[in-house]
């Protein structure tokens, strides 16, 4: 009996122990993160992620090293581009005759050819006879220059004391002489370079006229049907006001040009038709400063035939200017494009400091391009009659009607009855 008892209570007293609660199991820590903020090792990802952040910062590279070996390429296409609009009304009026695409562009580009051979040589020609002809007079011309100089400042400088400044500075004359030879081959391949550049311009240019249509069809085929039309109309925009800012230049040239040959030739200044050609093609297709060099040439021809008639003709250049600005211009540009003076001179500071004289060039058709593309796709509104919008307006009304009673009121006293 006693050993029974005992038994059950020991089987009890099992089962109580096993019941009890045990000490609480320790906290298990993440994989690999038992040694640090990342433990033995570091997640899966970050290893993958580090290795795409290389390949596109190197993407990045290789894409910025190709757009800066290839900015050139890009800057004859978009030359070439703006030029292609020009010609391409041409080609599309011969192609409407029947004639083809290519042959019409040929034709245009010996036109245009041709034309800027022949203003290169008169030029050329206007040039070489100056020189000459200031060389054969220069000591003359340095004689006079010193008894000017003599009278006007009371000095007494002779021709022997600056001959013997320039032998005293001849090594630094040499040492120029040297330079400038040492130069001559960076000069030719300057020379050469503008060549092949000029050559891919024209090819382009030529391959964008003859091949329109089938550029456009490319891209659009390249877009969804939605989108195709606002390319194309976008693209009508470009070649209407690029063409039309270009054609009207040309003729805003030859009425230049036929304007200042006559005014030379009654001054019977020499190659009168070459400094016509010259002042009406730099003051139209050169921007901005155009004007200036175009006078600044015929002046100084003028000086060297009569001192007179360098000033006749500086007051006929700055007439004419304004009779051009005022009368002729926008006669001319009505029809075409009319680019406001203040934005014609934003977009060619614009353009130089992006493309340098390049982007001077072409700055003025891109900006009646745009002008032209915000014109027809940004809405206006009526705007209504305020006088804080034209005060000047308003005052000029409030005046008006002032003089208007003061004329009623002086014929009512003078006995006008009418």
């Amino acid at each position: 009996m006693t050993s029974s008892a005992e038994a059950q209570n020991s089987d009890r007293a099992a089962r109580v122990a096993d019941e009890a609660p045990g000490p609480a199991p320790e906290p298990r820590l993440p994989e690999g993160a038992a040694g640090g903020l990342w433990g033995s090792g570091m997640p899966r990802w970050l290893p993958r992620a580090m290795v795409l952040a290389l390949v596109l910062v190197g993407l990045f590279q290789l894409a910025d090293w190709a757009f800066h070996q290839l900015i050139d390429l890009f800057v004859m296409l978009l030359v070439a581009f703006f030029l292609s609009l020009a010609l391409e009304p041409a080609v599309d009026r011969m192609a409407a005759r029947g004639v083809r695409r290519g042959i019409g562009t040929f034709l245009v580009f010996v036109a245009v050819g041709i034309a800027v051979i022949g203003f290169l040589a008169a030029l050329g020609t206007l040039l070489v006879d100056q020189v000459a002809k200031i060389a054969g007079d220069l000591p003359h011309l340095v004689d006079s220059l010193i008894n000017w100089v003599n009278r006007t400042f009371h000095q007494d400088v002779s021709l022997g004391e600056l001959q013997k400044k320039l032998l005293k500075d001849s090594g630094a004359i040499e040492s120029y002489a040297q330079q400038a030879a040492d130069n001559v081959w960076g000069l030719s391949s300057t020379v050469i370079g503008g060549l092949f550049q000029a050559f891919t311009v024209g090819l382009f240019t030529f391959y964008f006229t003859a091949e329109g249509p089938r550029v456009r069809r490319t891209v659009c085929s390249m877009l969804p049907p939605a989108k195709q039309g606002e390319v194309l109309r976008a693209w009508e925009i470009a070649l209407a006001k690029t063409g039309g800012y270009l054609y009207s230049r040309a003729l805003l040239a030859v009425v230049s040009a036929i304007g200042h040959w006559v005014m030379f030739a009654l001054l019977d200044l020499p190659y009168a038709a070459a400094l016509a050609v010259w002042v009406g093609v730099m003051s139209q297709f050169v921007p901005t400063i155009g004007t200036y060099l175009a006078g600044a040439l015929p002046v100084l021809v003028a000086l060297t035939v009569q001192p007179v008639d360098a000033l006749w003709v500086l007051i006929f250049v700055v007439v004419y200017q304004q009779v051009e600005n005022y009368l002729l211009h926008p006669r001319i540009t009505a029809r075409t494009v009319d680019v406001h003076p203040a934005v014609a001179f934003g977009a060619v500071i614009a353009g130089a400091a992006l493309l340098g004289a390049v982007g001077a060039l072409i700055a003025i058709p891109a900006a009646a391009t745009l002008q032209g593309f915000v014109g027809t796709y940004v809405r206006r509104y009526e705007v209504a009659t305020d006088p804080r919008i034209d005060r000047g307006e308003q005052r000029r009304a409030r005046r008006e009607l002032r003089r208007e009673a003061a004329r009623r009121l002086r014929r009512m006293v003078g006995g006008d009855g009418r």
